[in-house]
């Protein structure tokens, strides 16, 4: 797919992944509604450098676990720009609880993951299926490597990230042949979202032993994964597919 003249939705698009891929689907001429659930500056922010790239750009509150927010976001999207052509599915959430520790994770956890992380972007897919068929859209679903190998910051973090790969091969079926679903899944990205949850120290010493134990001695910034998303909009034939996007994490020994 060409983006140039078409329009996107990036859920969780003002910070980190979801803003850099809003970033370049402008700049490569495409419109961008960008949602967001908390960062309301930082959404609005790149909603206007979205538009100084010369297309249109708005940013709107929306909870991807509500379907009723989903509804409203695709249609906001079809008002604004008249028509939708790429959906990429980036927001998420965590809680940060070690794996053996089986009691410090509560049903809030479980609930709260599963409707942002797995539920949301099935129900993105599904207020878009409409309007993504009427143009031969993209989905693209930012997933992780937690997905696939079980390492990451919680077991109900993992096990939305596997659910959400399966979930982009059974939409894969069900959706073709007017769209595309594929996946991301990214190893470890720089940025606040880990720092955050990891604290600074935890932060660095795990960034500098993935960096010196993984083949290609780096981790994901925001602009790897982004350029990922890129390439699964750009080849018109791959379908159903997770891109692991680690440096070589998942195959390090």
């Amino acid at each position: 797919m060409n983006v140039r003249g078409k329009a996107a939705i990036v859920t969780g698009g003002g910070t980190g992944v979801g803003r850099a891929t809003a970033l370049a689907l402008a700049e490569r001429g495409c419109d961008v509604l960008i949602n967001y659930s908390r960062s309301a500056a930082e959404a609005e922010q790149t909603a206007g450098e979205i538009r100084g790239r010369g297309v249109r750009g708005v940013a709107i509150q929306a909870d991807v676990a509500d379907d009723a927010a989903c509804r409203r976001m695709v249609a906001r999207a079809q008002g604004e720009f008249g028509r939708l052509d790429v959906l990429v599915n980036n927001a998420g959430t965590t809680s940060f609880i070690p794996h053996g520790d089986l009691e410090k994770v509560t049903d809030a956890d479980w609930d709260r993951i599963l409707s942002v992380n797995l539920k949301g972007p099935f129900q993105c897919v599904r207020a878009a299926r409409q309007a993504l068929e009427r143009e031969g859209g993209v989905v693209v679903n930012v997933s992780s490597v937690a997905g696939v190998v079980g390492t990451g910051s919680s077991i109900p973090y993992c096990a939305s990230k596997a659910g959400l790969n399966l979930l982009t091969l059974m939409l894969a079926r069900v959706l073709g042949p007017k769209i595309r679903v594929n996946a991301v899944a990214p190893g470890f990205i720089t940025g606040r979202w880990l720092k955050g949850g990891l604290g600074d120290g935890v932060y660095e010493a795990l960034k500098k032993g993935l960096e010196a134990r993984t083949p290609l001695q780096r981790v994901c910034e925001p602009e790897d994964v982004r350029d990922a998303i890129l390439a699964l909009l750009e080849t018109d034939l791959v379908t159903g597919q997770v891109l692991l996007v680690d440096g070589g994490m998942t195959i390090a020994v």
